[in-house]
């Protein structure tokens, strides 16, 4: 039935509340997909540490000495609690604040308090090591974790967002960096519907960020964001590259960044990589299953003209079927001038982050999603009230651009309904591989 809804273009509204349901995507989706976990900007030196999660997994990342990206089980291998309790740090080794026992940066148990008297020596420290994070993967830049042994490549994982996240993150030389801490807070929310407000929903902006609009930080245009393309690609990811308006060219050239920066561009480029950037305003989108990402220019200051182009990633970590954790990371090309860093700081805090005019828009719409998908009704799963939620926008209707320069499947406009249902077909994909273990869920 679910299967047949989806399909149709419908996603039953219980599948947002369920706790049944969403033990079931803890095991076979968070489990077994790869996970944004840092940006090696956070890691300059060897010694530098952050500590993340993969959804109730606690992770520790490290940079040995030799400059090896390596993340564990952020939990001593004696008694389990909370091996390091900083959010981020430089150090040779962590030391358990239980029993004292201490882990260099390469996960190694090299003391245990009193070990020789307490233990004797027959005690092997090398059985004894932190656990490892099961796959690791970098990606211009960016560190993912998966506790799946089985996982295929992040880089296949990926697929053709790879073309798109070149674009993003390796159009200057020396890439992009992380400015500050990523910024945290607790929203009463699905994860897949946060999810999917980044990576598929450009429709909401006309009544969601209104007050955008009427500040003059979005365009007053009725249509936008709609111009540009939606884009679907493998493994439930998906893209929507926005212009101005349906000519398709940019008032500001890549987003308005300086002038002084366009050579680089050129030279990292491809040619179609190139031209996209120049005519787009705004790159939003996502990776199933939780991160979602914003290439995004805004004024930074009341009374400016300019505006100042940023990069804002972040993750949506569940805490359970109507709560999530926002993780926002701000990032910025390495190669901007310092000036220019600044103001686009100070343009993503008014915009997006928990202080910012779009991210208190959207909080708000997704508590009353929740409040109004916890009752009888919406959580029948019989759908005896016709409890299932709309995902019909252009389904049948437009056709694919074959013009389209990017990989993936594009359409021609971007209110549309295409990424949602790609992100729901896989989200069943990966629920159901285990028959056995999702049969009782669906009847």
């Amino acid at each position: 039935m679910l299967r047949q809804k989806i399909e149709s273009g419908l996603l039953p509204q219980w599948v947002l509340s369920d706790p049944d349901m969403y033990e079931l995507e803890l095991e076979k989706i968070f489990g077994r997909t790869w996970q944004f976990l840092a940006h090696e900007s956070e890691l300059p030196e060897p010694g530098c540490f952050v500590t993340r999660w993969i959804v109730n997994d606690p992770v520790l990342v490290t940079k040995t000495k030799s400059g090896e990206i390596k993340a564990f089980l952020n939990s001593c291998t004696h008694r389990g609690t909370h091996l390091c309790a900083a959010d981020y740090g430089k150090q040779k080794s962590f030391t358990c604040p239980y029993h004292g026992w201490t882990f260099n940066l390469e996960g190694k148990l090299i003391g245990v308090a009193l070990g020789d008297k307490v233990y004797g020596e027959e005690m092997k420290k090398e059985e004894w090591d932190l656990r490892p994070i099961p796959k690791i993967g970098v990606y211009q830049g960016m560190i993912f974790g998966n506790l799946d042994p089985n996982a295929m490549p992040l880089e296949d994982y990926l697929g053709n967002m790879k073309w798109y996240f070149d674009i993003l993150l390796a159009r200057s030389d020396g890439g992009m960096e992380v400015k500050g801490v990523p910024q945290r807070w607790v929203v009463q929310a699905n994860w897949k519907v946060t999810s999917e407000n980044f990576e598929a929903d450009p429709y909401h902006v006309q009544m969601t960020h209104r007050s955008a609009k009427e500040l003059g930080i979005a365009p007053k245009d009725p249509f936008f964001p709609g111009y540009g393309h939606q884009v679907v690609l493998e493994n439930g990811h998906g893209i929507n590259v926005i212009t101005a308006d349906a000519t398709g060219r940019s008032p500001f050239p890549f987003q308005g960044m300086p002038e002084s920066m366009w050579p680089m561009f050129e030279r990292n480029l491809t040619s179609e990589q190139l031209e996209l950037m120049r005519n787009a305003i705004v790159f939003v989108g996502g990776v199933f299953p939780n991160l979602g990402f914003i290439s995004f220019s805004a004024p930074p200051l009341e009374g400016e003209t300019n505006i100042y182009n940023y990069l804002n990633f972040r993750v949506w970590r569940p805490l359970g079927p109507d709560k999530v954790e926002v993780w926002s990371w701000f990032m910025i090309d390495k190669a901007a001038p310092e000036e220019y860093k600044e103001k686009s700081y100070l343009s993503y805090l008014g915009t997006f982050g928990p202080s910012g005019i779009l991210e208190q828009d959207d909080a708000e719409i997704w508590a009353r999603i929740a409040q109004a998908s916890g009752g009888l009704m919406a959580r029948d799963k019989e759908l005896s009230y016709n409890n299932v939620l709309n995902y019909l926008m252009g389904l049948d209707r437009v056709e694919p651009d074959e013009t389209f320069p990017g990989p993936g499947v594009a359409y021609p406009i971007c209110f549309l309904d295409a990424v949602s249902r790609n992100m729901h077909k896989y989200w069943l994909e990966l629920l159901i591989k285990d028959h056995s273990i999702a049969e009782g869920v669906y009847r």
